[in-house]
């Protein structure tokens, strides 16, 4: 990154910490990740706001990526599913925590983009599968972590049996008329949740586009 790309990720990380507990890794690779290659609104990309991206979709406000990646515990992660790709900026940001990371963009045109931006950045670890993410990816299966960037009423099943035991599962889950970033921790095949904040995404889909 250029000094300039390097200072704007650091203010931005600094007003990230200023709102919500971040630790050191999670600080560094908001440091090392320049949001503006991830954003069509370059002006605006080191703003604590959620960006529009094409077919109605967003990227999250960097402040909500802090608090959904916290949830997931990632210190000792060795792998992590993501359902819903969209401009890529959160599975960068878990390509700097989690050795391997996976994750599936419904939206073709998007998971294109963000392959080509990976390659850009040179981020060896993450792969993209263009697909239905509600079904997960099965050939990796089982993950350490799972991290749906899309709001859910009620998780499938079939993540839950392709999260590994004490593997733990982030979603944004609506609750009433409301959406909460909610953690699922599976150990010995039982599940338990806690409710943490509230946030706001999009709505996951059915198919691919």
């Amino acid at each position: 990154m250029h000094i300039f790309e390097q200072k704007q990720c650091q203010t931005m990380a600094e007003e990230i910490r200023k709102n919500t507990f971040i630790n050191e890794e999670l600080f560094e690779a908001f440091c090392s990740t320049p949001r503006e290659i991830f954003s069509p609104l370059k002006m605006h990309a080191y703003r604590l706001d959620a960006l529009p991206l094409m077919g109605n979709q967003w990227i999250s406000s960097p402040l909500t990526v802090a608090k959904m990646t916290m949830a997931l515990d990632f210190k000792d992660a060795d792998s992590v599913l993501e359902i819903g790709c969209g401009s890529g900026y959160q599975a960068a940001i878990l390509s700097k925590l989690i050795r391997r990371v996976f994750t599936i963009e419904r939206i073709e045109k998007l998971a294109i983009s963000a392959i080509e931006k990976f390659k850009k950045l040179n981020y060896a670890n993450i792969h993209v599968k263009f697909d239905d993410g509600q079904n997960g990816w099965k050939n990796y299966a089982p993950y350490d972590r799972i991290l749906l960037s899309a709001y859910i009423e009620h998780i499938p099943n079939i993540l839950f049996d392709q999260l590994e035991n004490n593997g733990i599962l982030v979603a944004p889950l609506l609750i009433g008329n409301q959406q909460f970033i909610t953690k699922f921790t599976k150990k010995d095949g039982e599940i338990s949740k806690e409710v943490l904040d509230e946030c706001l995404f999009v709505p996951i889909k059915d198919g691919k586009e």
